[in-house]
């Protein structure tokens, strides 16, 4: 229902009026709605539309009246309960739940029981709130209107006034007039640590429930499995077909076929791992990605000569010895991979199909900087997105934290993470969401945070994505702690998708880092 549909409702209203023009100018125009059993008013100017209500996205350290964001034709709207404003009972939404578009200098979606109607009011229909009482703040009304559409008395709702006192930020943001500037990139935030010549780091994922990795400098993203893949005839079994990837085609293999394990559709729990060599783009679908490995060298092994030497076991340069041997990782390397057969026939086709890889690759290597490359992983059904630069590394939880006397509360414990006490903090806990049990499917991701290496554990890691620029946007202001640590947020509007980003550097604050510190000392 939008505005145009609204000044249709009101129709016979203002034909009523047009017998004078002096009384049709001093009238003005109303949307009422119900919320809680009370009927309020906003004057019908600052209302853009009334829509049902969106999901939302939840926004982590916002105001507890903010249901959360909406995509609302591509711009970002938030979405505030009335009834948690003025302390009403919750109640489910239902059919006549609306929210009512209002622009107080941005839009805002305001969430009532239901829309009313569209009344003319006039001037002398509206009195003061002084003389009255009610079960809402007056000072967040600025009139009464009685007898009007049937009822006795309604209040006019100043959102402004409202939004001041319950929204801060949002109210100084508009007071602002956008006059928030630039947001710094949160990737060069951090100095991150020098990377040893006697480490590897590595991207590991499972195929039929073995473990592979690949080294992560030949790593481009890693993305979700297509619901589309084009068949390329006439190719070998191990080659899937090709997909669309930001415009341009890319070769899909199936590690599956390569390695003749037995083959299985992807689902959900599949990965794309966009694999780099040259100018040349490959995607390898495995069953699902695993963590971000940091290895000593001296627990990798060459691949005994006599394997080394039998067929696609050449794709396998290294063995990876973790947990003490018991836990043992194939290092592929991308080269080898490129060699295969397989794949050179896939490339093969994409450069026939979509002309050469090379101007493809070319093309590609001069819109980086116009896009960042994120870790997304979700807490509950939302989803957050950190520069992969931020990302030292990407664990397992193991079965058990040692629990640290005196640590701040959100601290879970301590592990030992090669050699090294590695404080461990419930991303759920400390963005004041409901914590879960623990399952496999968590993971601990490691950040350098003044100089302290730090874990949050994480529902899932999902993927690392490309995402361009012009998609990323400052996010909405509800707190000063909020703004800082999600300042900005990617609207996917073709995906229907939002990912909020945090900054690293602020998951915590300077004494927090130090109380940990000193704990874990």
């Amino acid at each position: 229902m939008t505005t145009e549909s609204l000044e249709a409702s009101a129709g016979p209203s203002r034909r009523a009026e047009s017998g004078s023009e002096e009384r049709s100018s001093d009238t003005r125009q109303f949307v009422t709605f119900i919320t809680g059993g009370e009927v309020f008013a906003v004057d019908m100017a600052p209302v853009q539309e009334i829509i049902r209500v969106p999901e939302v996205m939840r926004v982590p350290l916002a105001p507890r009246a903010l249901d959360g964001l909406a995509n609302l034709r591509g711009k970002v709207l938030p979405i505030i309960s009335l009834r948690r404003m003025f302390g009403f009972a919750e109640q489910e939404h239902d059919d006549a739940t609306r929210a009512v578009i209002v622009d107080v200098g941005q839009p805002l979606g305001f969430v009532v029981d239901r829309v009313a109607s569209v009344v003319g009011v006039e001037p002398s229909k509206i009195e003061g709130v002084s003389a009255i009482g009610s079960t809402v703040d007056t000072e967040l009304l600025s009139g009464i209107i009685k007898d009007v559409g049937g009822h006795a008395m309604i209040m006019v709702l100043n959102f402004e006034k409202l939004i001041q006192r319950e929204f801060k930020e949002i109210a100084s943001a508009v007071k602002a007039a956008n006059g928030g500037g630039s947001v710094a990139a949160s990737g060069e935030t951090e100095e991150q640590e020098t990377e040893g010549n006697d480490e590897l780091q590595l991207v590991s994922f499972d195929v039929e429930a073995q473990e592979y990795a690949i080294a992560i400098e030949d790593v481009q993203e890693i993305v979700q499995a297509p619901e589309t893949i084009i068949h390329i005839p006439h190719s070998q079994s191990h080659v899937l077909g090709m997909m669309t990837l930001r415009s341009r085609l890319l070769p899909l293999v199936s590690l599956r076929r390569m390695f003749d394990l037995p083959d299985r559709p992807l689902d959900e729990k599949s990965r794309i791992v966009v694999l780099a060599l040259g100018s040349a783009s490959v995607g390898m679908a495995v069953d699902g990605v695993s963590e971000v490995l940091r290895v000593s060298k001296d627990h990798v092994d060459a691949m005994p000569v006599l394997l080394a030497r039998m067929g696609d076991l050449s794709d396998i340069a290294q063995i990876c010895r973790l947990d003490q041997g018991k836990r043992l990782v194939s290092i592929i390397t991308a080269r080898a991979l490129f060699d295969n057969s397989s794949i050179k026939e896939a490339l093969t086709a994409v450069s026939q199909r979509d002309g050469a890889v090379e101007e493809s690759a070319e093309r590609d290597e001069g819109q980086d900087d116009d896009d960042e490359q994120l870790v997304v992983f979700r807490l509950d059904k939302e989803e957050f997105g950190v520069p992969i630069a931020s990302v030292q590394e990407i664990v397992r939880v193991p079965d058990t934290l040692t629990r640290v006397p005196h640590a701040p509360p959100f601290v879970e414990g301590v592990i030992n993470l090669r050699g090294s006490m590695l404080s461990v903090v419930d991303l759920r806990v400390r963005l004041g969401l409901r914590p879960v049990a623990r399952s496999d499917s968590q993971r601990i991701m490691v950040f350098l945070l003044d100089g302290m290496r730090t874990g949050f554990i994480v529902d899932q890691v999902a993927e690392v994505l490309k995402i361009p620029k012009a998609a990323i946007e400052p996010g909405p202001r509800f707190s000063g702690r909020q703004s800082r640590l999600l300042s900005r947020m990617a609207n996917l509007e073709k995906q229907k998708r939002m990912v909020q980003l945090i900054e690293p550097a602020h998951l915590l604050e300077d004494e927090e880092v130090a109380a940990m510190a000193g704990a874990a000392g």
